[in-house]
């Protein structure tokens, strides 16, 4: 814009001060509104009035996209929950340690779709199952240095491991782990998803559930324990 006059002294800029200090001004001159045009970089100048009504459309259809959002994330949310709850219910049914960690297993590949599962006992092994998903490592914490970090600091994490991880973990299936969700279960345990989409666990998800789901299955575990 030019300062250049208009209507004798007053410059552009002078009005567009004015303008910016008295910003209800168009509510006392509304017929303004039909008058004043704008530049547009997609067609031809429309009136203010028009460039406010295509502008609040826009403004609503965006939010009206976050509400699609937001709705779906709210429904996948409560999915989780009620999977969540099961899983809760299925470890108070159960019975002595090997029918617990079996339920953790079962649930978790048939209720949250969990393609590898792996559960790593590095303390009392006594009562588990001879299965292909679970690990046992007799020297402890001093068995799992790919783990150290992870096990001191015991928050869940979320995906892609390093390849040492992956194959301690999934042992051939390794390559086929794309991401993963990695849990710590009580005092001497661990708990590992793996999945072959790269986007099933990322690290800007949240952990809320990972923190139920190990919570849970500590807890279970434990209070198994402590039955026999």
């Amino acid at each position: 814009m030019t300062d250049t006059a208009i209507d004798g002294d007053i410059k552009p800029a002078t009005v567009a001060s004015y303008l910016r200090r008295h910003p209800t001004f168009l509510t006392d001159y509304p017929e303004l509104a039909n008058e004043l045009t704008l530049p547009s970089a997609n067609g031809p100048a429309a009136s203010l009035a028009v460039h406010q009504l295509r502008t609040l459309r826009e403004k609503n259809a965006e939010l009206e996209t976050r509400l699609r959002d937001l709705a779906s994330i709210a429904g996948d949310n409560e999915s989780l929950m009620r999977r969540v709850h099961g899983l809760m219910l299925a470890l108070l049914s159960a019975g002595g340690i090997e029918e617990t960690v079996r339920s953790v297993v079962r649930r978790l590949t048939d209720d949250f779709q969990s393609e590898r599962v792996r559960l790593v006992f590095f303390g009392d092994l006594a009562g588990l199952p001879d299965e292909p998903w679970l690990l046992r490592e007799p020297r402890g914490l001093a068995g799992l240095p790919e783990f150290a970090s992870f096990l001191e600091h015991a928050d869940p994490v979320a995906g892609r491991l390093a390849p040492d991880k992956l194959h301690r973990l999934f042992g051939d299936a390794a390559p086929d782990v794309r991401s993963a969700a990695l849990m710590r279960i009580g005092p001497d345990a661990l708990l590992a998803i793996g999945s072959a989409d790269a986007d099933r666990f990322h690290p800007g998800m949240g952990t809320l559930f990972l923190d139920m789901i190990s919570t849970t299955v500590g807890s279970a575990i434990e209070r198994a324990r402590k039955a026999a």
